[in-house]
């Protein structure tokens, strides 16, 4: 047992998550495009980074909770 790698479920359960965040990461995605040019470091797409791991977190959180011990 003590031999074993372990594994950190949360990673591969945000990888099945991710699907399911489609409209948001394509949100933030949009907001990247948007502000590529700018060169005065104003605009940022911090929002729409939160919204994105947001809803993935919300997803993982009861799938992963139940696993921790």
């Amino acid at each position: 047992m003590a031999d074993e790698e372990l594994v950190d479920p949360k990673k591969y359960l945000e990888d099945s998550c991710k699907p399911k965040c489609a409209r948001p990461l394509h949100t933030y995605q949009a907001c990247v495009r948007r502000i590529k040019g700018d060169v005065s470091g104003h605009k940022h797409c911090t929002g729409q980074y939160f919204d994105y791991f947001s809803c993935v977190d919300n997803c993982v959180a009861p799938k992963l909770f139940p696993k921790l011990k």
